[in-house]
């Protein structure tokens, strides 16, 4: 079993001054597989309000469900929160996605029926005994995903669960579990529940299970289930590319079969998952990389490192390697090539170019400007009169300024 620090330890001791508290969830799962446990989660006997009056800066970030996020006076970093829900009993779900109403309660063993699967459905109380009423410790040891009762009836109170079973697989660097065999078969005949949740609850479970150890295999077992197709219909899901634990390059790959343009790309999968508009400027880079040849020359090597920040190279070279193009001249130029002498900043401003070539502020001064800028970074100039000497050499006067050449990467 885990330690805790100092500080979980100090949460639950405020609680069980007033009342009884475990740790539950993640924390115990994670625990008891040799896994290092993200956060820690607490049920207790305690409501709402009486969490808030020991825990003043709380958050309520769902009183009705009995949830508070709090946060303690003896840590500073207002970031570091701890989630506490009251023991409950779940009426029904209407919806599909949520409670039509709850109880709170005072029994763990109560509390802990109402989860999704057997291995979430444990408890450590306050002298370190695991509660285990449904199994979950058997199922981790034989490495079962298993729903906790009827799985037909654990679904229909959400139908995210059909996707968080397959979160439950990864094991790191333990390898994968598996599903039992009626909580798949459930999944499978209940896919439409997807259509009750939202885009946004979707994509961040799916953000999960591809940013795992082992996502390759576990995005194979969710094709062979048909819940891929249910999430990204009308995509053909590459399971031919070796997946990383970025899950951005590996939304990116796995879509890498799509025969349209980043911006199509990136407009098809909002709809179907609502990405942040950083979320949607990597998958539409990294789809314009597909069919790439790294170029590791010196300037290009130069350009790479100056118009792209450190993660999207990452991600660039991560993504190559998953697309299996050729990547190991161009990693060893970038390890070997030295920072450039004048750093990323053009030498050149608009008032000395102007001065030089006579040209008045406007687009055609701005855009020679970046061409040169570009030549400083791919030839590692340190000289500014040298570089405004080559602005003599270029087809400025009569060429189209939206032809010329800038900073950027590929």
């Amino acid at each position: 079993m885990s330690t805790l620090d100092r500080y979980d330890s100090l949460v639950l001791e405020k609680l069980r001054s007033r009342g009884e508290a475990w740790i539950v969830g993640g924390w115990v799962r994670d625990s008891l597989s040799g896994l290092r446990p993200k956060e820690l989660d607490i049920a207790t006997t305690l409501e709402p309000d009486e969490v808030r009056s020991i825990f003043p800066r709380s958050i309520m970030v769902g009183e009705r469900f009995g949830t508070v996020r709090v946060r303690l006076d003896e840590v500073s970093d207002k970031d570091a929160m701890w989630e506490v829900t009251t023991l409950r009993t779940d009426g029904g779900y209407g919806d599909g996605r949520r409670p039509d109403n709850v109880e709170f309660g005072k029994e763990i063993e109560e509390d802990l029926s109402r989860r999704d699967f057997t291995i979430n459905a444990m408890a450590v109380d306050k002298k370190g005994l695991v509660i285990d009423p449904h199994g979950g410790m058997a199922d981790l040891e034989s490495g079962v995903v298993r729903s906790v009762g009827d799985p037909e009836k654990r679904i229909s109170e959400d139908g995210l669960r059909t996707i968080r079973a397959f979160r439950f697989l990864e094991k790191g660097e333990l390898g994968v579990r598996r599903l039992d065999r009626s909580l798949n078969e459930a999944i499978s005949a209940n896919l439409g529940m997807l259509d009750k949740v939202s885009r946004e609850r979707i994509w961040s479970e799916l953000k999960c299970i591809l940013g795992g150890q082992n996502c390759g295999k576990i995005i194979e077992m969710m094709v062979e289930n048909g819940i891929m197709e249910k999430i990204l219909p009308d995509i053909s899901v590459n399971l031919v590319v070796s997946l990383c634990q970025n899950h951005l390059v590996n939304l990116a790959l796995i879509c890498s079969k799509e025969e349209v343009c980043g911006s199509e790309l990136v407009e098809k999968l909002d709809v179907l998952l609502r990405l942040s508009n950083d979320e949607a400027s990597s998958i539409k880079f990294l789809h314009g990389c597909r069919g790439i040849e790294l170029d590791h020359s010196d300037g290009s090597i130069r350009r790479f490192r100056a118009a792209l920040p450190i993660f999207r190279q990452r991600e660039v070279i991560d993504y190559c390697i998953g697309m299996g193009i050729e990547h190991k001249q161009f990693k060893r130029s970038l390890e070997i090539t030295e920072d450039l002498k004048k750093g990323n900043s053009p030498m050149i401003d608009g008032n000395m170019l102007s001065e030089h070539t006579g040209l008045n502020p406007g687009k055609r001064l701005g855009r020679l400007k970046a061409w040169l800028h570009r030549i400083q970074i791919e030839k590692d100039m340190d000289d500014a009169s040298e570089l405004l000497t080559m602005a003599d050499q270029l087809d400025w006067l009569e060429s189209d300024p939206e032809e010329w050449p800038i900073l950027s990467w590929p």
